[in-house]
């Protein structure tokens, strides 16, 4: 990644911070109001006119930096991954991926591991796949530890 690209991503990251929450105007008040923006047409909004009391619209100065736009906050272009096919075109430098929940956890494990001896990064990998490492790990400890228990217990009967 460029030093170029970096400073964007600061700047995104502190510009974020200072975004106001776009909410509907008196979405606060009633409860059939949802909170998801939009446009205030009122004849006598606040919002509307741009006056002081009403609440922040969304507009140009909001905006992040062309180049960056789109972007997961690592700096990669977020790819979404089925199938090992989907990797052919893609570009480790460039692409960070996605792998769909749709799934099962077998064909996860060999999409996972074929990514990375691509050396692609997985943003959605997650605690399940290091809880899973941790299982098998913990597995192949205690399986000889149950067997001596088993042992001992045949032992005494």
């Amino acid at each position: 990644m460029t030093r170029k690209k970096e400073n964007l991503l600061e700047l995104r990251k502190k510009m974020k911070k200072k975004r106001p929450k776009f909410r509907r105007v008196e979405s606060w008040r009633y409860k059939r109001v949802k909170d998801s923006w939009r446009k205030a047409r009122g004849i006598d909004s606040k919002t509307r006119k741009k006056t002081k009391a009403g609440v922040k619209s969304p507009n140009v100065g909001y905006r992040s930096p062309k180049e960056i736009r789109g972007l997961h906050p690592s700096g990669y272009e977020e790819v979404r991954v089925i199938t090992k096919k989907d990797l052919k075109e893609l570009n480790p430098k460039i692409h960070a991926l996605k792998i769909s929940s749709r799934l099962g956890s077998r064909k996860k494990i060999a999409l996972i591991e074929y990514a990375q001896s691509r050396g692609f990064k997985i943003l959605n990998i997650g605690t399940s796949q290091r809880e899973l490492e941790e299982l098998e790990a913990m597995l192949e400890t205690s399986i000889p530890e149950l067997e001596e228990e088993l042992l001992d217990e045949e032992e005494f009967e």
